[in-house]
C-alpha cells in the first residue's frame, strides 16, 4: 500500500484539493530556517486570506526539524520527514475532522479500533473542556477509558505568545505485542502518537485575553514514516519499506550487517536523505558556515563521521550512491530531485573538504597534546568546535598513544554549547503566525522592487533566497562580480523612485499557463499549484508569490542598501533597510 497516494485519494473523495508540497526553505516566513510542519506554508490562509484552491485542502509536505539533531539515531526520529496534512479553512470543524481521521485509519489503513486511544483538551479557566471532541470519539466507538483529558502543555496549540489558538486531539496507537490495556495511559510509551488534529477556534492577545475566531480552522498532521511503521508492524522506522533499501545499500557498502550497527547506519541514511532534499531545494543552499548552509554542512559531515566508524572509505563515492537511490525513490513525488548532478557534486565537494579537515585536525591534535599524557575537556572541545574533529576520533587517536580523554568534561562543554545554540535560535524557531507584521509586510514588497531593480542594473538575475526580519531584508541573487558603488546607487535610486511614484500593488489569481504567458516571474513553476497568485507593480515587476504585500509602494519609506557581500560562489547578498 502506498500511504501517500491512499491519503490524497481519500481526502479528495471528501472534497479536498491537493496542493503541491512547498519548498523546504520557507518563502515568506523569516522565523524558521526550514519548513517544520505542513501548516507553515499555509499561514496566510489560516489567518483569513482566501486560498485559490478553496476551503478544503490536503497534501504531503517536506519538513526538516533540527531541534535535537544529535539525538538522531534511534528508531523513530528523523531530520527530514514527510507530513500528511488536511485542512479546513473556515469550512468543516471538529466532528467532521475527527470522523475523517477515524475513517481513514480504520477503513483505509485497516487499523483495529481496539489499538487506538485519544487525548483531548481538558480546558482551563479561560477555555472550556473539549466535550465536543470527546463526544465525537465516543460516537465512533472509542471507549471513555481510552480518552485522556490533558492540559495546555499537551493538547493546546498557539503560534508564539499570541495569535490563533485552540485545543487539539491526538490519536495514539498501541505499538507493542503486549495485550492492549483497556485503559489508556498517555505516559505509557508503548502508546505512540500517529495523528494530531488542531482546532483553531480562539484568538489569544498579548495580554492573554481569549476571544472566539470568526473563521475557525482545522489543521491536521500525520508523519508518514511513523504511520508506515504502524501498518507494517515494525518497531523500528528504518525496517519499513521507506528505509529498507537504503539501509541494505549502506550495509552492502560497509560490508556489515544492520544488527549491531544500527545507530551509525540510521544516522548515515537520515542525514544523506535530508542533505539530498536541502541541496535540491530551489533556494540553492550550499554547505557554508552560516544559517542553512551550516546545517547542511553539519549533516553531511556527521554522516561522513559515522561512515568512518563503519570503516567505509570516506574518500569514495558512498554518499553519492545513497543520494542516487534516494533520488530514484522520491523524484516522482518531488521533481526538484531530478537535478542529480548538482546534488552529487555538492556531496562530493563536501566529502573532499571534510577529509582535509580531518587531516588538519590530526595535525592540530599533535600540537595541542604535545608534552602531555592527557586530553582535557578544553582541548577536546576545541578540536571538535574549531577543527571539526569528532570526539570519537579524539578518543581513538588518544588511545593509540596511551592517553586518556576527559570525555565527561567534553560532554559538559558540548551540552553548554547546545544550550547556547538553542537559546540563540529560540527567536527563529518561535515561528508560526507572528511573522507577518506591518514592517515585515513592507520588507516583503521591497524585495520585489529590489529584484526588479537588480534586473535593470546588472541584467539577467533573479531571487535565489530572501530572509526578512523587523529590522532588515536580506536578498540573495546570482551575480559574477561584486557590485560597484555606482551599481548599488543605481539600484537604490530605482527602488526609491518606484516608492516615491506610489505604484499600486495589484494581485490576481490565474492558471499557471496564464501566469507564464503574462510574463510573470515564475522560476521553479512546478512547485506551484495549478491556480497561482501573481503580484504586479507597475510594468516593471510581476511575480508569483503567496504574499503578504502592501497595497501601494508609497508607504514603504526610504530604501537603503546597508551591505553587499558574497553569499557563496557566484551568489551575492544584499542587506537593506527601510528608513
Amino acid at each position: 500500500m502506498n500511504v501517500r497516494d491512499e491519503y490524497i485519494k481519500f481526502f479528495e473523495s471528501k472534497g479536498h484539493k491537493q496542493i503541491p508540497s512547498s519548498p523546504i526553505v520557507p518563502e515568506n516566513d523569516p522565523t524558521v530556517l526550514f519548513n517544520t510542519a505542513g501548516m507553515q506554508p499555509l499561514i496566510p490562509y489560516l489567518m483569513g486570506q482566501s486560498h485559490p484552491y478553496g476551503k478544503r485542502l490536503c497534501d504531503f509536505q517536506k519538513c526538516v526539524r533540527l531541534t535535537d539533531l544529535d539525538g538522531i539515531g534511534d528508531t523513530s526520529h528523523h531530520t527530514f520527514f514527510e507530513m500528511l496534512g488536511n485542512w479546513s479553512l473556515g469550512d468543516y470543524f471538529k466532528k467532521e475532522s475527527i470522523g475523517y481521521s477515524f475513517e481513514f485509519l480504520t477503513e483505509v489503513l485497516h487499523i483495529p479500533v481496539d489499538k487506538l486511544a485519544v487525548t483531548v483538551f481538558e480546558g482551563d479557566e479561560k477555555i472550556p473542556r473539549d466535550e465536543v471532541a470527546a463526544a465525537r470519539w465516543k460516537e465512533l466507538g472509542i471507549s471513555e477509558d481510552r480518552i485522556a483529558y490533558l492540559g495546555r502543555s499537551d493538547n493546546f496549540w498557539i503560534a508564539g505568545d499570541s495569535g490563533p489558538c485552540g485545543g487539539d486531539t491526538e490519536i495514539f496507537y498501541f505499538r507493542s505485542d503486549d495485550d492492549t490495556p483497556s485503559k489508556f495511559d498517555p505516559k505509557d510509551d508503548r502508546w505512540v502518537e500517529i495523528w494530531n488534529n488542531v482546532f483553531m477556534e480562539f484568538y489569544q492577545d498579548e495580554n492573554g485575553n481569549i476571544t472566539e475566531l470568526s473563521q475557525k480552522n482545522v489543521d491536521t498532521g500525520m508523519g508518514l514514516e511513523r504511520i508506515v511503521a504502524v501498518i507494517e508492524g515494525v518497531d523500528d522506522n528504518y525496517k519499513t519499506s521507506i528505509w529498507k533499501d537504503v539501509i541494505e545499500l549502506i550495509s552492502d557498502i560497509a560490508d556489515l550487517p544492520y544488527e549491531g550497527n544500527e545507530k551509525a547506519m540510521r544516522i548515515i541514511a537520515d542525514h544523506i536523505r535530508t542533505a539530498t532534499f536541502i541541496i535540491a531545494d530551489p533556494a540553492g543552499i550550499k554547505p557554508s558556515n552560516t544559517d542553512r548552509g551550516y546545517i547542511l554542512r553539519r549533516l553531511i559531515r556527521r554522516a561522513i563521521r559515522y561512515a568512518k566508524n563503519l570503516n567505509i572509505d570516506i574518500t569514495g563515492d558512498f554518499a553519492e550512491k545513497i543520494a542516487r537511490l534516494i533520488i530514484k525513490k522520491y523524484s516522482m513525488y518531488y521533481p526538484e530531485l531530478n537535478n542529480e548532478e548538482v546534488i552529487t557534486s555538492v556531496l562530493r565537494g563536501e566529502q573532499i573538504k571534510f577529509s582535509k579537515t580531518l587531516e588538519k585536525g590530526l595535525r592540530e591534535f599533535d600540537k595541542l597534546v604535545k608534552d602531555s599524557n592527557y586530553v582535557d575537556k578544553t582541548v577536546a572541545f576545541k578540536l571538535y568546535d574549531t577543527y571539526g574533529f569528532p570526539i570519537e576520533l579524539t578518543v581513538e587517536e588518544a588511545s593509540s598513544r596511551g592517553m586518556e580523554v576527559d570525555t565527561l568534561g567534553f560532554e559538559e562543554k558540548f551540552k553548554e554549547h547546545q544550550e547556547k545554540s538553542r537559546t540563540a535560535s529560540q527567536g527563529m524557531f518561535k515561528g508560526g503566525l507572528l511573522g507577518h507584521s506591518e514592517i515585515e509586510t513592507k520588507y516583503h514588497t521591497a524585495t520585489h522592487l529590489l529584484n526588479a531593480a537588480l534586473k535593470r542594473v546588472i541584467g539577467d538575475t533573479y531571487q535565489m533566497g530572501s530572509n526578512i526580519t523587523t529590522e532588515r531584508l536580506r536578498f540573495d541573487f546570482p551575480c559574477d562580480h561584486k557590485l560597484t558603488d555606482e551599481e548599488k546607487k543605481e539600484v537604490e535610486d530605482l527602488v526609491n523612485k518606484w516608492i516615491e511614484e506610489d505604484y499600486p500593488v495589484t494581485v490576481k489569481e490565474m492558471s499557471k499557463d496564464d501566469a507564464v504567458k503574462s510574463g510573470a516571474e515564475c522560476r521553479f513553476i512546478e512547485k506551484y499549484p495549478d491556480i497561482v497568485t501573481v503580484y504586479s507593480i507597475g510594468d516593471f515587476s510581476s511575480e508569483l508569490c503567496g504574499g503578504p504585500h502592501v497595497e501601494h509602494t508609497g508607504v514603504l519609506g526610504h530604501f537603503k542598501i546597508k551591505k553587499e557581500e558574497s553569499s557563496s560562489a557566484g551568489v551575492r547578498r544584499i542587506k537593506a533597510i527601510l528608513e
